[in-house]
């Protein structure tokens, strides 16, 4: 089992040697992702994020 720089294992997401948290399952989503509505809640939320981009850079200038 390979490790990265970090010591974790190659896929395994967590790091080695560390057994107190379990991980859990994957959710399942069923989300039409070429739905018309989902595009523009992507857009939505894409905009308003490059908005709060914006003002935290702007602010450490």
């Amino acid at each position: 089992v390979k490790s990265d720089s970090w010591g974790r294992s190659a896929g395994s997401g967590h790091l080695s040697g560390d057994t107190s948290k379990k991980e859990a399952p994957a959710e399942e989503f069923d989300i039409d992702l070429e739905a018309p509505e989902t595009e523009k809640a992507a857009v939505a939320i894409q905009s308003q994020f490059r908005k709060f981009q914006k003002k935290k850079n702007e602010d450490k200038s």
